[in-house]
């Protein structure tokens, strides 16, 4: 496997995964218009309201998502002056990669991590904590930095976004459902027995649909971290520093303190050390990255 062949098998399956959260949102939507007496036009407008008030409730948080995770990190913004060394690494991959310049942030934790975020390359903001410059060799952390510069050539911030609008719009879809269903006494067709049958559907599915968007969002999350780790491999050329850069920040037993379930998602390798170590599919499912080792096989395995 080369860098070209992994960055367009992990777009492929992104695209894919997408695809199929499409499909199933449409079918949710389906299942729950049905049990709640909908047909036609109806059923669409019933899961129209439900995305705008989705979408409504991210807009904010899309146009304002560096800051708001800056924030919450407690990363404060540097300048060349600060870290010469850390701004040249950056700024020669970018202008590599033919990036805009986004902003450096320090993150002082002693805990080796690193994250990007924005919504676009020109409004993109990388955070190193201090534990990544410390305990990474030159080469290495340019690795982790062309992993992130990366994410943003790639929109991986924007895609999510948009992941997280329609995770939201099913659980909005499966609250409204159940608590309209308790005041709806689902007569209002003559074909009674067949409403029943969408109604213990879509109870079911009210139940079912939040933890599946969810496990399809994670999903797609682990799929950008193995396309970040190809295309920052091929930006580097080294994809062998970048592997060892994961393995020395996984194995780095000091917990990252600013990091939280909201964040966690963001950053190179998974933040919190108790995190499941298992590479069991059942393991793999609820975790937002993809497990270490199958990262450095990939990356080993590109010549």
């Amino acid at each position: 496997m080369t860098a070209y062949t992994g960055i367009e098998s992990n777009r492929f399956k992104t695209w894919l995964i997408m695809l199929l959260f499409a499909i199933f949102i449409t079918f949710v939507v389906f299942i729950f218009s049905n049990a709640l007496g909908f047909r036609g036009p109806s059923a669409l407008g019933f899961s129209g309201i439900a995305l705008i008030i989705a979408g409504i409730m991210n807009f904010f948080s899309y146009y304002n998502s560096d800051k708001i995770v800056m924030a919450i990190s407690k990363a404060k913004q540097i300048q060349k002056k600060d870290n010469p060394t850390l701004y040249r690494t950056v700024e020669n991959l970018c202008i590599a990669s033919g990036l805009p310049m986004p902003k450096i942030y320090i993150i002082e934790d002693g805990a080796p991590n690193a994250f990007a975020t924005g919504r676009d390359p020109q409004h993109a903001a990388i955070a190193f904590t201090t534990g990544i410059l410390s305990k990474l060799s030159k080469l290495e952390l340019e690795g982790v930095t062309a992993h992130e510069l990366s994410h943003v050539g790639n929109y991986d911030t924007r895609l999510m976004t948009i992941v997280s609008i329609l995770v939201g719009t099913v659980a909005l879809l499966a609250d409204f459902f159940l608590r309209i269903s308790f005041y709806s006494r689902g007569d209002r067709d003559e074909d009674r027995g067949g409403q029943a049958v969408f109604v213990v559907l879509g109870l079911v599915m009210a139940i079912l649909a939040p933890i599946a968007a969810t496990l399809i969002q994670l999903a797609i999350s682990r799929k950008r971290e193995f396309l970040a780790d190809a295309s920052g491999a091929l930006l580097t050329r080294n994809p062998e520093e970048l592997a060892s850069a994961l393995i020395k920040i996984s194995n780095d037993p000091e917990p990252l303190e600013v990091a939280n379930k909201a964040t966690a998602h963001l950053y190179i390798a998974n933040p919190f050390k108790d995190a499941h170590k298992g590479v069991s599919l059942f393991a793999n499912l609820f975790n937002t990255h993809p497990p270490i080792a199958e990262r450095v096989k990939a990356l080993r395995a590109m010549q």
